[in-house]
């Protein structure tokens, strides 16, 4: 089969397109003809080799896809049937993550076990299903299981432009909640606006403190009603930005992460979160109903996976570079079997 891959951890420079073993059906698998594949932040990662995982060489790239079923394993049950249009759950019990300690889906055809296998609903596209995943997955559990995001409440997403941020504002507003977010371009701020945040902080001329205080109101403590602050904050970043993001949370506020592509052991400063009562909230991941129900609501028209572009296999080397660069709002779709 036709597969984007590397044999050594680098660049993009690394990455060609060739002949790559076809996967091989094992009796609790299905093999998926994947028509539409997207990138996220590990891709690079994985890539340059930075996260100290133990990646497969020669490896093919690529978490979140969608497809057709088209080999089915000898114990898979009646549920399924060759054709069926699927959009797997990527995380494998004893394996890992696709794209990360598996073989990614960047290829004509991937091979997954047949429990990972979840229905593409009617009219949600390959292309939209492949968005889903990894990014609006993580962001539904943050926001909805974990965060409990609610109507009238304001939100802070740090970094909002890629997939998780923008899956994570359109949650946010779905529920009702007034979203203010942070990002350093003009064009992604505009961006954002037209996606319906309600406040953008544009970190490259303005101070997150500072700029909070003014549209939030500065925190203040007192047992019988303090006030000022954002309810909810999103920070999957770390750093420098771990501190910063104390200071901008109401009483009894909740902050969610996720990640943190700044850097896990940030400096702190405790005295906000025992004077403040503030709640830090972690979130790992997805379950395959959070994924089922983020793809129903695509097909209700309640959530739309901002895409970026769509291209060809032989383009997935530039398109790596652009989550580099950090050049982009929203997801790139890779389509391999163009």
């Amino acid at each position: 089969m036709r597969a984007a891959m590397f044999s050594e951890h680098g660049g993009v420079e690394n990455i060609s397109i060739g002949d790559f073993p076809d996967p091989v059906c094992g009796a609790d698998d299905a093999v998926i003809k994947v028509n539409a594949v997207s990138l996220n932040g590990f891709d690079p990662m994985i890539l340059g080799g930075t996260t100290g995982l133990k990646t497969p060489m020669p490896m093919v790239p690529g978490g979140d896809y969608a497809g057709e079923i088209v080999e089915l394993g000898a114990n898979v049950g009646d549920g399924w049937a060759l054709g069926d249009r699927v959009c797997p759950h990527p995380f494998v019990l004893g394996e890992g993550m696709t794209g990360e300690t598996r073989l990614g889906a960047a290829a004509e055809f991937a091979r997954i076990p047949a429990s990972q296998l979840i229905r593409t609903p009617d009219g949600v596209s390959d292309d939209q299903a492949a968005a889903l995943p990894i990014a609006y997955g993580t962001a539904y559990r943050m926001m909805l299981t974990r965060g409990q995001v609610k109507a009238g409440e304001t939100v802070l997403i740090l970094g909002a432009t890629g997939g998780v941020g923008t899956g994570c504002l359109q949650l946010a507003k779905s529920a009702g909640a007034t979203v203010i977010v942070t990002g350093s371009a003009d064009w992604k701020l505009d961006r954002l606006r037209d996606l319906g945040a309600d406040h953008v902080i544009d970190t490259s001329s303005e101070d997150i403190v500072a700029a909070c205080h003014a549209i939030a109101g500065k925190p203040r403590m007192g047992f019988a009603g303090g006030g000022g602050g954002v309810d909810v904050i999103i920070n999957y970043i770390g750093g420098d930005t771990w501190a910063q993001s104390l200071r901008c949370l109401r009483p009894d506020g909740r902050m969610l992460t996720c990640g943190a592509t700044a850097g896990y052991a940030p400096p702190t400063d405790i005295r906000y979160i025992w004077t403040y009562e503030q709640n830090i909230i972690g979130s790992n991941g997805w379950t395959g109903e959070e994924q089922q129900e983020v793809l129903e609501m695509v097909g209700r028209d309640e959530l739309t996976p901002v895409i970026h572009a769509v291209r060809p296999l032989d383009q997935i080397a530039p398109s790596i570079q652009e989550l580099i660069d950090r050049a982009i709002v929203g997801k790139t779709i890779i389509r391999p079997n163009e």
